[in-house]
């Protein structure tokens, strides 16, 4: 197992844990006290984790779409372009741009000033929510700041749909149906992961205000935070007969 798509299988498995710990148990807590009281410097916390977690992953899902092309559409070079040092530069530079990100959302979205209270219908610290707490008009910087995070955003997932073009014109070509299908089982869960967590998010972010509403929200929330990370370890694990395999013997010894 110690090949590139595991060694990033592995620092998505560590993104999807701490996303799921970063807003799930908070949710769980307000619920049992029956609460939607936030502290401010929590909420901080968990905006900067959020941002920080879901960036990661989202710039980790692009990589391993650019693993899986190299693999299927450049296998003769696949040594060369990702050796351990490319794949440590590689990882190293998703967790830096999730922190990046999470920084500069975290700083900008804390400098507005919030006069309306504590309290907003949402089961985690989002900064939609947030927003609607602010009392002046400085809260355009922060949407100024989410359209421009935008850009990266959808990059990223042309480049993943680009890839995935190119890796299909080159299974189509397989002459086994079998390995077609093994192929096609693998990148179509994938694409429909990352297609699903884009348009929640965007919804999510970008959506006007006259068709808000407090269960949509907590729906879509739902929907691109606790799906993507609990589907993963379906499509890349309990699918993966290696990764069985090796269960296994880890399990019997």
């Amino acid at each position: 197992l110690h090949t590139p798509m595991y060694f990033f299988l592995l620092n998505l498995s560590l993104l999807d844990l701490g996303s799921i710990s970063t807003t799930v148990p908070k949710s769980m807590v307000n619920s049992f006290w029956n609460t939607r009281d936030n502290s401010y410097w929590g909420c901080a916390a968990q905006v900067f984790f959020v941002f920080f977690l879901f960036g990661a992953e989202y710039s980790l899902l692009t990589i391993m779409a650019y693993d899986r092309y190299v693999a299927i559409c450049k296998p003769l070079q696949y040594g060369t372009l990702l050796g351990s040092r490319a794949c440590v530069h590689l990882a190293a530079a998703a967790w830096g741009s999730g922190f990046l990100h999470a920084l500069l959302h975290t700083a900008n979205t804390f400098s507005i000033p919030l006069c309306q209270g504590n309290a907003f219908d949402q089961f985690f610290c989002e900064v939609p929510q947030i927003l609607k707490l602010s009392c002046s008009h400085s809260y355009l910087r922060e949407a100024a700041l989410l359209a421009f995070s935008a850009f990266p955003f959808l990059g990223c997932f042309v480049f993943i749909v680009v890839s995935y073009v190119q890796i299909f014109r080159v299974v189509l070509r397989i002459p086994s149906e079998e390995g077609r299908h093994k192929a096609f089982s693998t990148c179509l869960p994938h694409l429909a992961v990352v297609s699903l967590f884009i348009s929640t998010s965007l919804y999510a972010y970008f959506k006007p205000p006259s068709i808000s509403s407090p269960s949509i929200d907590l729906v879509i929330a739902v929907v691109y935070l606790v799906v993507p990370p609990a589907l993963n370890p379906l499509i890349y694990s309990m699918r993966n007969k290696e990764l069985k395999g090796a269960l296994v013997i880890l399990m019997t010894g």
